[in-house]
C-alpha cells in the first residue's frame, strides 16, 4: 500500500519510543508499503523561540510567524528532527532520507488566507503540491522519504505548514491508501473510552461537545478531508502502543471491521457506524 504516516511532535521527544516506531516504519518498507512519513515538533519549536528570546504572537490563536520566526521553524523541523527521525530509521534497517521543501521543490506551498488577508499570519502556508516523482525514485530505491512540515512557496520563500494538514494533503495529493496519525495518546477518547470509529458527520459534533480539542481537532479535521479527497482509510493510533503502527496497517490490509478489538486506536470513517467504544486503558493527554 502507499501509507501517509504523520508521526506527531511529541513522540519525537521520546527517545524511549523513536526505536520502536522506527523498527515498525522500517518493517513495512521492507513489506514493500511505500511509505512517506510526515513529521512536525511544535513543542522543540517553541522551546527553541523562547531559549533564543524570540517572542511567539498570535492571531485568534494562530501563531504569526515572521521571517526570524520561520527561520527558526526550518532549522528545527528540517534540521534536527528531521535528520534524527530519517536516522533512526535507518538505524532500523531500511534506508531513510530527510527531506524539505526545498529540495528538488518536493512540497509547494502557498501563504495561508486568514480573514480575507493573504499572508496575514506572515510565512504559515498550505500545501498546494508535492514532487510525486521525487517521491517514486525514492520508493523505488528502498528508500523512506522523511518531511518536514515546510512548504516552498512559487516567491521562493519556504513556509511552515500544519503537520496534521500537511499529511492530509499529501495524502490526497499521492493518491495514498491509508493515512495514519502516530499520537502521544491512544486514539479519540471519549470520557474514559477510546473510541473505535468516528464518522466524517460526527466530527462537529464532537467538537461542539467539547470531547475533542486542541490537536486532535486539527486532525479529524485533516482525516476528513484526506477522505473526502478519495484517500480509502485514516487511522488515529498512539505511537507508544507496542506494535501499534503495525497493527493499524495490517488490519486495513485485511480489511478488518471497525469494532475489531484487535486494531488498536480510533478510525475516521465515511459512514456512520453506530456507537461502539473501547475503554482506555491510560488517561487521556493532549493530542500532539
Amino acid at each position: 500500500m502507499k501509507i501517509v504516516i504523520k508521526f506527531a511532535g511529541a513522540l519525537l521527544e521520546d527517545t524511549g519510543t523513536i526505536p520502536s516506531l522506527a523498527g515498525q516504519i522500517a518493517s513495512l518498507a521492507a513489506q514493500g508499503h511505500e511509505i512517506l512519513v510526515v513529521h512536525g515538533g511544535g513543542r522543540m519549536f517553541t522551546a527553541t523561540l523562547k531559549r533564543l528570546g524570540i517572542e511567539s504572537k498570535f492571531v485568534a490563536g494562530l501563531r504569526v510567524t515572521d521571517r526570524e520566526t520561520r527561520d527558526v521553524a526550518v532549522m528545527v523541523f528540517a534540521g534536527l528532527l528531521n535528520k534524527q527521525l530519517a536516522a533512526a530509521i535507518s538505524a532500523a534497517g531500511q534506508p531513510a532520507v530527510g527531506i524539505s521543501a526545498a529540495d528538488a521543490q518536493s512540497f509547494q506551498a502557498e501563504p495561508l488566507v486568514h480573514n480575507d488577508a493573504v499572508g496575514s499570519l506572515g510565512y504559515v502556508g498550505y500545501l498546494t503540491g508535492v514532487n510525486a516523482k521525487l517521491l517514486e525514485t525514492l520508493w523505488a530505491a528502498g528508500i523512506v522519504p522523511v518531511a518536514a512540515c515546510l512548504g516552498l512557496g512559487s516567491d521562493g520563500e519556504l513556509y511552515n505548514i500544519n503537520a496534521d494538514h500537511m499529511a492530509a494533503a499529501c495524502a490526497e495529493y499521492l493518491e495514498a491508501d491509508h493515512l495514519i496519525y502516530l499520537t502521544d495518546v491512544q486514539g479519540v477518547v471519549e470520557g474514559e473510552r477510546i473510541r473505535s470509529a468516528i464518522a466524517c458527520d460526527e466530527i462537529g459534533d464532537l467538537v461542539q461537545r467539547r470531547v475533542v480539542s486542541g490537536g486532535m481537532v486539527l486532525k479529524l479535521e485533516a482525516a476528513k478531508r484526506a477522505l473526502e479527497g478519495g484517500v480509502r482509510g485514516v487511522h488515529i493510533v498512539g505511537g507508544t502502543i507496542p506494535g501499534g503502527l503495525l497493527a493499524a496497517v495490517n488490519a486495513a490490509q485485511a480489511e478488518t471491521p471497525v469494532f475489531s478489538e484487535e486494531v488498536p486506536g480510533t478510525r475516521v470513517v465515511r459512514e456512520p457506524t453506530g456507537v461502539d467504544v473501547r475503554m482506555a486503558h491510560s488517561a487521556a493527554h493532549s493530542a500532539a
